[in-house]
């Protein structure tokens, strides 16, 4: 790659609510062409979400492939894919199902993907992926110790940092808190749905925020999601300990991170087959039975 060049990914943000899109150059964290998004299929089972998320890649490419073309340049050298899930993620396998239909506990989402998006795709947890992104480029940035950043959305996923590494798949918005799962009343959506005013509500959220301060002391609180934009209305009512500031890539974070995680773990992935070609090919080729019996002779 020549100094200089974009290093492209395509980072997509599945939600409870909406599946969001974009090329992103991940050497800046911004991003590199039009953002796409459309509702979550309703209910959010598998196929529907899948097929419409691979509808976005398509559009997504198409898109980027016309504006070159417009620009007379070349079409943009797509380097991975990387999606943002609401689940807990292991080996590709989607866990829980908190904000989506039940099927998808135990669904191989990492390989439905790819098999839609017709390459290899990597799959994260969302709010790991927000705070990948938010910890590289947003209020994170240069932040040791613990620092945790919550997406408050239609739940409330967690990213969990120490020294800056990831501990993946933490979940806080799933603490029991005043007897209740926490995300039911310091969620964005919770707000809405409950008609509360955003004092009242930060009330709520301030709940949540003393009990993670309880379990992890944490240096630094980054609070995310759409909602992050308007946080002069509900952080000054704040009163949990500590630093607590609004992420600054708002909510363009999960499409960031995705992608940044994507070029990651193909990065790896390429670099681990290449390692493996080259062993096989320095290995002396297996004596064949019959030539091991003449040389015994």
């Amino acid at each position: 790659m020549a100094e200089g060049e974009r290093l492209l990914s395509i980072g997509v943000d599945v939600g409870g609510t909406g599946i969001k899109a974009a090329l992103v150059d991940v050497k800046t964290g911004e991003l590199a062409g039009e953002r796409i998004r459309v509702p979550t299929p309703m209910p959010a089972k598998p196929g529907p979400v899948v097929a419409s998320a691979g509808r976005v890649v398509s559009r997504l490419i198409r898109a980027a492939n016309a504006a070159a073309t417009a620009a007379g340049q070349p079409a943009p050298r797509i380097q991975a894919i990387g999606v943002g899930f609401p689940s807990v993620i292991l080996n590709g396998v989607t866990k829980t199902a908190a904000n989506v239909d039940p099927e998808w506990v135990g669904f191989e989402t990492e390989a439905a993907f790819s098999k839609a998006f017709k390459r290899r795709t990597w799959l994260v947890n969302d709010a790991d992926a927000a705070g990948v992104a938010e910890m590289r480029f947003g209020a994170g940035y240069g932040k040791r110790g613990v620092v945790i950043v919550l997406t408050l959305g239609t739940g409330v996923g967690s990213g969990f940092f120490v020294d800056g590494r990831l501990v993946p798949n933490t979940e806080l918005g799933h603490m029991e808190v005043n007897g209740k799962d926490a995300e039911r009343r310091s969620s964005a959506n919770a707000r809405v749905r409950r008609g509360l005013s955003w004092k009242a509500w930060a009330e709520d959220l301030d709940d949540h925020l003393k009990a993670i301060d309880v379990l992890f002391s944490p240096n630094l609180i980054i609070l995310g999601g759409g909602v992050s934009k308007k946080a002069d209305r509900f952080v000054p009512f704040l009163k949990a300990s500590g630093p607590i500031v609004a992420a600054q890539l708002r909510n363009e974070a999960g499409i960031v991170g995705a992608a940044m995680v994507g070029l990651e773990r193909e990065t790896e992935m390429v670099r681990e087959e290449r390692d493996v070609a080259e062993r096989t090919r320095a290995e002396p080729p297996p004596t064949k039975p019959a030539e091991a019996a003449e040389a015994a002779g």
